[in-house]
């Protein structure tokens, strides 16, 4: 008697065991075959290179930087601090005294990353384990949502801001009227909103994935679902919140339009990109300041991301394979 493996179930096409190992193996066998591993490196040098390039650049001497190239350091070496010291922590405007500006990207960047962690992981756990009336039309109403271009919406939330929300002459929401540090609070609004569609739609799919028998264990054990949430579901998605707070890490820190529209361009408030921007605008002679001040601004992106590499690769690896 032949036992054919199931092919069908629900009237969907299911995978047979067996055959997601093979699948698994061949594709194993040639991300590590000879060509691939070739690749592989070529690509990295293609990012690598201009990097260290730039990195080369910012300790050299503003004449060396402007009279050869980067290369020709190994043969004629010569360092110097200057560039940093006086991109960090000049006072002319000619420098471009990016301290201030640094601490203000991290004052943005940060709440702007928790906040839609936290609200995005709460939305995706009701949209994918709470039964309700309207459950999936709100889901494929936030799907959608991502091709709404964020620039349709900067003008409609400035007037939120200035003006608040009326209806037929009745004042429904004041105007926020924020001045000096407080514009933060605009900047975070903004990227917490801007970033609730791809957020909710890529942790819903991680727990939407979830073993069914282990949130109804948890259930029938008496645990709730704020009990499910912070007990079950989080410890799961680890890898999952990683990988959306680094993508959204890695925007805002590199984000102009929205930080300059909502914080304004002054030192109190404008982020690291604004000052880089005014600086390659009006003094893009200065060389030496410009590859010192545009590494300062790489080198945090970089420590987060190796810094939670391992979980950004089990993100995205995360439901490739089934079983």
């Amino acid at each position: 008697m032949t036992v054919v493996p199931p092919a069908v179930v629900s009237g969907e096409t299911e995978v047979a065991p067996g055959d997601q190992g093979g699948v698994a193996k061949r594709v194993g066998k040639k991300l590590t075959s000879r060509t691939a591993t070739v690749v592989s490196i070529v690509i990295a040098l293609l990012w690598t290179v201009p990097t260290f390039g730039l990195f080369i650049s910012s300790f050299r001497p503003e004449n060396d930087i402007k009279g050869n190239g980067w290369w020709n350091f190994f043969t004629s070496p010569s360092f110097t601090l200057e560039n940093y010291q006086e991109v960090l922590f000049g006072t002319s405007n000619v420098n471009g005294r990016l301290a201030s500006y640094f601490i203000n990207s991290i004052v943005i960047t940060i709440p702007s990353v928790l906040f839609p962690v936290f609200f995005c992981s709460l939305a995706a756990y009701a949209l994918a384990w709470l039964n309700f009336k309207g459950r999936d039309w709100i889901y494929i109403g936030i799907f959608a949502l991502q091709i709404v271009p964020l620039q349709m919406a900067l003008v409609p939330l400035l007037s939120f801001f200035s003006k608040g929300v009326s209806l037929a002459g009745i004042q429904l929401l004041p105007a926020w009227d924020l001045q000096g540090p407080d514009k933060f609070i605009q900047v975070w609004f903004a990227h917490t909103c801007f970033a609730l569609p791809l957020g909710i739609f890529l942790l819903h799919n991680f727990m939407a994935e979830l073993p069914r028998d282990l949130i109804e264990a948890a259930k029938v054990d008496g645990a709730s679902h704020p009990k499910i949430f912070r007990s079950v579901v989080l410890p799961l998605i680890v890898p999952a919140l990683a990988s959306f707070a680094i993508f959204q890490f890695l925007w805002v820190w590199n984000d102009l339009l929205v930080a300059l529209i909502f914080a304004g361009g002054n030192q109190r408030t404008a982020p690291l990109t604004v000052r880089l921007a005014e600086m390659a605008g009006t003094r893009g002679n200065e060389w030496q300041r410009l590859t010192s001040g545009a590494f300062i601004s790489i080198v945090v992106p970089l420590i987060v991301f190796l810094s939670l590499q391992r979980y950004f690769v089990r993100g995205l690896l995360a439901g490739s394979v089934k079983g």
